[in-house]
């Protein structure tokens, strides 16, 4: 259910609470959405839906805000405007409706949702949901592949040459494969 007192902007991040997780849209105006989307599953948002626990690709849509919200709760969230400087309006609108029907790849930790929005309002993706995901919430969240990182993190920190920017860097490693993020603008 939406909030009446929310007044999305064009620009503006949209959370929407889902069981268990948030799913994160961008709002373009006149009641639309762009978001990253699960391929498989026409109805569901990607991160933690029943197809996107192993999905690798996912799907940008335009839809409306209503549509993709449902009976959820959802706030306008640009949470990281007092660290980061949102880019022009025009060009956030623009760059997102360019990825619009496009399939790219998707990963629960370096490209989900909230990456995707939050590449396109500040120009560096960023997902807090999924750094707590691979710091503290692996086993609850279910997310078999994170599996991987954990004797990598063991490694690490026995040889006691852990540090947090040290871990860091190694989960992202050890969950992109070493290949570079994809840029949405």
């Amino acid at each position: 259910m939406g909030q009446k007192n929310c007044k999305p902007q064009p620009g503006d991040l949209i959370e929407i609470f889902r069981p268990f997780y948030q799913h994160w849209a961008l709002y373009v105006g006149d009641g639309y959405v762009i978001h990253l989307t699960s391929v498989d599953d026409e109805s569901s948002s990607l991160w933690l839906s029943s197809s996107s626990i192993g999905a690798t690709r996912g799907k940008v849509k335009k839809q409306r805000l209503e549509e993709v919200v449902g009976n959820n709760r959802w706030r306008v969230n640009n949470k990281y405007d007092r660290r980061r400087t949102p880019r022009p309006v025009k060009e956030i609108i623009r760059d997102a409706e360019q990825w619009i029907d496009r399939e790219v790849s998707y990963n629960a930790l370096t490209d989900n949702c909230e990456h995707f929005v939050t590449e396109l309002r500040y120009g560096k993706g960023v997902s807090r949901q999924a750094r707590k995901a691979a710091f503290g919430g692996i086993a609850t969240l279910g997310l078999a592949p994170l599996a991987i990182i954990f004797p990598v993190v063991a490694a690490v920190t026995a040889a006691g040459a852990a540090t947090v920017a040290g871990v860091s860097a190694v989960v992202r490693m050890a969950v992109s494969g070493g290949k570079s993020k994809r840029s949405y603008h």
